[in-house]
């Protein structure tokens, strides 16, 4: 028998935390249609003799409803094995959206994810109202990978509300019966869940918190009711997280975590959330897994979510840099980055940038120094920038002009603001009530750059230090996202299965440096992170990636509940 494509001599590990065997997967059209000893002809073969063969990754947490339209690869997330993203996290879409209501769902997309308003309305067709013909629009985009959507509350308050959404006024019952409706239809038509944001973080332009910060639980709760009567849609947070919450004993953020619990136990409804440690509330994280587990002990479904390394800013040459406090620090960024080299070998410009201090914008004590040759994302203060003023006998400006001098400008300087603890983030992906997650793909693009957490996952926690095994690492960013978030057939090495497939090298598995470029619409720029070791990346039995660079296949689909 001839098969449109075989991958011989594998080690597979399959999704499933089993372990992992030598064979070989047999792909006819879109499916696997066999595992183990293949004795059929493949009409391409691919030998991965030494290589792992991995279901491919499904990031639950991106924010890529805009770039999808004008990326079909979802780059960086492509770069990193990801087969399959979920959108509409965090309570802001694109739908449902009255005509008249487009730019304002841009405008806050931007203020609250970092996506420029410009880009998103010179990219997206708007070709829209409801959340079903969104998806219908998200069919017709080529896509590389396989998008799937949740409906936001930001846009249902919106469109069933109107001005009044942004009220802290509660709800009226003809506006939650409005709401429900909308959430019944998006669900009806295949969004994979709601969404919500809780957080006081998320603010619309004019500095108003968005549509749902105020809602009251029951609200929520009803919302709830619609995905229990359908019997399906997962019900997603930014939840208020020891936010105002400063008793000992937390009793609003076990309150939050109280209600989701109750809307889960209800309606038989899987929900996830953010969470992340910081030393401003070091214990908060173990807290809140601590009632999410009581409220699972009750019978809900809560997944808190987070990300495998710190979540943090880059700063450097070629965008933003850690000083610009100065005239002369103005002056530099107003400048192309080839002039901006140019700068740090004139010794008058050098001069003036060094002469007068500029107040850093972030704690240097905590900011990393990440190059080509040194990309590593643990939290060892002999590597803050700090660290490195210190062992060169210079300040930390001079350090800064220094080391862009001698990389060439390929230099980053990461501070995480959250997950600033390595022995936190090792306790949370290791516990089994938390989901991988939280990746932030396509959000903060100017700021952020941590759609590679899958990489990092493994060559670090994995490979170098051995906290988990390579199976349940695997399992963590496949089967196990995929079920939370009902996402079938996708996210295991099985017979039947959809044909979403790494053959990733390893030994060789790494990240390369963040790199700014300005390739979004209407000129706009944002960090991209490209990973090496993935050898082929298939989606739907077509080889996406190769070698990290695009074959040219999209053969992605829209994933529906």
């Amino acid at each position: 028998m001839a098969y449109d494509l075989v991958i011989r001599n594998g080690t597979l590990v399959d999704g499933t935390g089993a372990p992992r065997r030598h064979g070989d997967v047999a792909v006819q059209g879109d499916r696997i249609v066999a595992v183990g000893d293949v004795n059929g002809k493949g009409k391409r073969e691919i030998d991965a003799a030494g290589k792992i063969v991995t279901p491919g990754f499904v990031d639950i947490h991106t924010h890529l409803d805009a770039q999808i339209a004008w990326d079909p690869i979802a780059s960086s997330s492509c770069y990193h094995g990801v087969t399959s993203v979920v959108i509409g996290n965090c309570g802001v879409t694109f739908a449902p959206c009255k005509p008249e209501d487009r730019g304002y769902l841009a405008e806050m997309m931007e203020s609250v994810e970092d996506i420029p308003k410009e880009s998103i309305n010179a990219g997206l067709p708007w070709d829209w109202e409801t959340y079903g013909e969104y998806l219908e629009s998200i069919d017709r985009m080529d896509k590389g990978v396989n998008v799937g959507g949740m409906v936001g509350h930001c846009a249902v308050r919106i469109h069933a509300m109107g001005e009044r959404s942004l009220d802290e006024e509660p709800a009226t019952d003809d506006d939650v019966a409005r709401m429900c409706d909308l959430v019944d239809e998006a669900i009806g038509a295949g969004a994979l869940g709601f969404s919500t944001s809780r957080t006081f973080l998320h603010k619309v332009p004019d500095g108003r918190y968005v549509p749902g910060t105020h809602a009251d639980p029951s609200e929520l709760l009803a919302i709830g009711r619609v995905l229990g009567r359908r019997g399906k849609g997962v019900f997603e947070g930014a939840l208020r997280i020891g936010e105002r919450d400063r008793e000992e004993h937390l009793p609003k953020t076990r309150a939050e975590i109280g209600w989701v619990g109750q809307l889960s136990r209800e309606n038989n409804v899987r929900v996830t959330f953010g969470l992340a440690q910081s030393y401003r509330r070091p214990d908060l994280y173990r807290r809140v897994i601590g009632f999410a587990e009581e409220e699972n002990a009750k019978g809900a479904q809560l997944r808190p979510q987070t990300s495998s390394r710190g979540i943090g800013g880059l700063f450097g040459l070629d965008h933003r840099t850690p000083f610009h406090g100065t005239p002369a620090w103005r002056e530099l960024a107003a400048r192309p980055f080839d002039q901006r080299l140019a700068a740090l070998e004139d010794e008058s410009f050098r001069a003036r940038l060094l002469e007068l201090e500029a107040p850093p914008v972030i704690d240097l004590e905590n900011a990393y120094i990440l190059t080509d040759d040194d990309l590593d994302y643990v939290h060892d203060r002999s590597r803050t920038l700090a660290a490195y003023a210190e062992r060169t006998g210079q300040t930390e400006v001079a350090a800064f002009v220094e080391l862009n001098r001698k990389h060439r400008g390929r230099v980053q300087i990461w501070h995480p603001g959250l997950n600033q603890s390595m022995d936190a983030i090792e306790e949370m992906i290791t516990n089994p009530t938390v989901a991988m997650g939280l990746g932030d793909s396509g959000a903060h693009v100017g700021q952020i750059m941590d759609a590679s957490s899958p990489t990092w996952l493994l060559s670090y926690w994995v490979k170098t230090r051995g906290v988990m095994s390579l199976e349940e690492a695997i399992r963590g960013w496949t089967s196990d996202t995929a079920a939370i978030f009902g996402i079938e057939d996708r996210g295991v090495l099985r017979e039947g299965a959809y044909a979403d497939i790494n053959v990733i090298d390893f030994d060789n598995l790494a990240m390369e440096l963040p790199e700014y470029k300005h390739d979004f619409p209407a000129g706009a720029g944002r960090f991209v992170q490209r990973g090496r070791g993935y050898e082929q990346v298939i989606v739907n039995g077509q080889v996406f990636m190769e070698h990290g660079e695009h074959t040219g296949a999209l053969a992605g689909r829209t994933l529906r509940s």
